[in-house]
């Protein structure tokens, strides 16, 4: 597990351009753990679907 988590950070790492600045890299990394995060809980069906999503909008406004 560990050795999967180094060996993404150094994929992102290395795919970023030599110029990128240490926020921009970290912002790429913070992005990768919110997708995997967000499709951790889809599997796990944590979720809301945009039905859902819109009526809670909807009342926001009521």
């Amino acid at each position: 597990m560990i050795t999967d988590v180094k060996e993404k950070i150094v994929k992102i790492v290395e795919s970023q351009p030599d110029d990128s600045s240490f926020d921009e890299i970290l912002r790429e990394l913070v992005f990768s753990q919110m997708i995997d995060r967000g499709l951790e809980e889809i599997q796990a069906g944590e979720f809301i679907t945009e039905d859902e999503l819109l009526e809670d909008v909807d009342s926001w406004y009521k």
